[in-house]
């Protein structure tokens, strides 16, 4: 590591911490030459996908558009920030573990309704009338027939 002060190419590690819940490492180092001390920090480098979006075009994964559709549709809904958080990062871990170079957005949206199913099933609706563009009462009638298909199901297992 070069150092910032007189520009010498080799320095020591002195010391290491883990920081930001261990994603990233603290680095206290100092210069053989100048003896000068300085901190730096190492983190992994996430290579996200490009997301192929439904017109065909190709941008950049933006874990803030994941995040700003989940809170909308859990506004006014007893949920948590920390568990909208949870969910993205939740959603991100996933896509990345997929190793996948560009992914369609309905990978994204899937990931988002599964996240929101356990989250809040009224979120999970209001996500699902939005992302799927139900067309007619019926469509989300059916969509809402089979939620509660599952709650009964899920019930049933725990009685």
């Amino acid at each position: 590591m070069k150092c910032p002060f007189c520009s010498y190419a080799d320095t020591k590690v002195i010391d290491s911490r883990l920081c930001q819940g261990g994603e990233s490492i603290r680095r206290r180092r100092e210069c053989f030459h100048c003896e000068d001390r300085f901190t730096t920090y190492e983190r992994v480098e996430k290579v996200l996908p490009l997301v192929i979006k439904r017109d065909g075009s190709r941008e950049p994964f933006d874990r803030n558009k994941v995040y700003q559709g989940i809170a909308k549709a859990c506004e006014k809904r007893p949920v948590s920030s920390e568990k909208i958080e949870g969910a993205v990062d939740a959603i991100e871990k996933e896509l990345m573990e997929r190793g996948e170079k560009e992914l369609h957005c309905k990978a994204i949206g899937e990931a988002v309704l599964k996240k929101l199913h356990q989250l809040d099933d009224v979120a999970y609706i209001r996500f699902a009338s939005v992302y799927r563009q139900f067309r007619d009462i019926n469509e989300f009638t059916n969509e809402l027939n089979t939620l509660l298909q599952e709650r009964q199901v899920k019930h049933e297992q725990t009685s």
